[in-house]
């Protein structure tokens, strides 16, 4: 007897793979982010971009705009049935990101927009205080 087994419908058919680290609140924190990445994709065998260039947005905003002097940041990255969840969580709850227009010849202040246009999703979410998270989705 020769039968085809199928999981359950409720049961997850592809692993799910996690990657989370701390980085310092710097510059430098900011491009490691995106180099970490950059490798944990390639182990992963998942495309970078658009994923590199939202990790750089993200992270630059949690430097920027999200630094607390000796509070790191955290990226997580999730990647579940071909999908790719992006996530930075800094320590300045009290600071939400939000699109304020931008002039023309303004060297910086597009990084949202960007991601807008990249990500499948993205938004943010209190965590306990003082943090936020900012996330960002990536469908297959």
């Amino acid at each position: 007897m020769n039968r085809e087994m199928t999981a359950p419908e409720n049961e997850l058919t592809s692993p799910t793979l996690n990657f989370s680290v701390l980085l310092s609140p710097t510059p430098r924190g900011a491009r490691l982010a995106r180099l970490l990445v950059a490798e944990q994709l390639r182990s992963w065998g998942l495309p970078l971009n658009p994923a590199e260039q939202i990790v750089a947005e993200l992270a630059a905003n949690a430097v920027t705009h999200g630094r607390v002097p000796g509070r790191d940041f955290r990226l997580t990255l999730y990647a579940v049935g071909g999908a790719l969840r992006i996530e930075v969580t800094d320590t300045r709850g009290d600071h939400l990101l939000r699109h304020t227009p931008t002039a023309p010849d303004a060297e910086s202040g597009r990084g949202l927009l960007l991601v807008d246009a990249l990500a499948s999703r993205w938004g943010i979410a209190a965590g306990s205080y003082p943090r936020k998270t900012v996330w960002a989705e990536l469908d297959a």
